[in-house]
């Protein structure tokens, strides 16, 4: 047995994607096609699909952007065709089973309300399935520079539609801006309601904020929480109630979180004992896929075949898959590992 990992070989590698954001998941020539349809302008940044200047400049500009590529879905079918070629592009990265985070209330007033908005988004969801064999399932999340009171009554908004493909709750947007204990009440509401906590915390702000927001919310994952890094007792927090990270690198390089691909502190929360899954945030604004994540902790990391597949089944440990795909999932990952790049598996 080759400890070397082919890119083809990563993507026979099974995985599950935990987080990615439905417009930060669009193809480029989607985005291009639905702007010319609907006359969107857009910045030289968004044309380009691999611009000079990969690096964005901050928070802000990355805000800026990603709303301007969310003005171009604009009715039920854009939505659909959408979460039918994230589920397309997941098979083809050898993803089993996606857990998408989506914020309803940007995209309430396109389509109706926002029941028929997720009335839209738990049907797509389950034709991309269909069409796809991927497993697709929603973490709604409230937008942490909106008030509280939108957050709840979008927490009692999900736990309606959990019978229909939504399984958690989450909390994006600036994480400077919205204190997790403003948002706790929302959190308790869709912990009632049968879901899981999953918010973005240690990303814009250190490792005290991802300590609020395990004790405002009972998050069973974190997303991002790179900066737990900064605290020890925070990482033993987390690893003491085994709360995995969704660590994004691109993200975190683009947006300025860290230095570069090496400084990426997953050695640091695995060898603290904290369960770390790769995902991919926003493809669309970051340029890579979740492939191109593994093959970063890979070449920059130096992580070996065994590390892959550590990583690979603890996406789907902490997924809230069916025990039966999460068997199967985990048959295959010993399979990948136990035998040669370009093998059989």
């Amino acid at each position: 047995m080759t400890d070397e990992v082919a890119d083809a070989d990563l993507v026979a590698l099974p995985k599950a994607h935990l987080h990615l954001h439905l417009t930060g998941g669009m193809r480029h020539a989607t985005l291009i096609e639905l702007a010319q349809r609907s006359a969107v302008r857009l910045p030289e940044r968004l044309v380009d699909e691999v611009p000079d200047d990969w690096r964005l400049l901050g928070w802000p500009r990355f805000q800026r952007l990603y709303d301007l590529a969310r003005g171009v879905l604009r009715t039920a079918a854009d939505i659909e065709r959408l979460l039918r070629e994230i589920a397309e592009d997941e098979a083809a990265a050898g993803s089993k089973w996606l857990e998408l985070q989506i914020t309803p209330s940007g995209y309430a007033a396109r389509l109706g309300d926002l029941v028929t908005a997720m009335e839209v988004f738990c049907a797509g969801a389950a034709a991309a399935e269909t069409a796809t064999g991927v497993g697709v399932r929603l973490i709604i999340a409230a937008n942490r520079t909106r008030p509280p009171w939108e957050a709840e009554t979008q927490a009692r908004l999900a736990v309606r539609f959990r019978e229909h493909g939504v399984i958690g709750f989450g909390l994006s947007n600036d994480e400077r801006q919205g204190p997790p204990e403003q948002y706790a009440k929302a959190f308790r509401i869709a912990r009632e309601g049968g879901l899981a906590a999953m918010p973005h915390a240690g990303e814009l702000l250190g490792a005290e904020s991802v300590a609020r927001s395990v004790a405002a919310f009972q998050p069973v994952r974190i997303g991002h929480g790179v900066r737990a890094v900064e605290d020890p007792a925070v990482l033993a927090l987390l690893a003491q109630r085994r709360i995995a990270c969704e660590v994004c690198p691109a993200s975190n390089v683009a947006l300025g979180v860290v230095g570069g691909h090496e400084e990426v502190p997953i050695r640091t929360l695995e060898e603290a004992g904290v369960p770390v899954v790769l995902a991919a945030d926003d493809p669309l604004l970051f340029g890579s896929g979740l492939v191109e994540q593994y093959a970063a902790v890979r070449d920059l990391l130096g992580y070996s075949r065994a590390d892959l597949a550590r990583i690979a089944a603890a996406s789907f440990r902490h997924s809230t898959a069916p025990p039966g795909v999460i068997e199967a999932a985990m048959a295959d990952i010993e399979r990948w590992r136990d035998h040669a790049a370009g093998g059989p598996t």
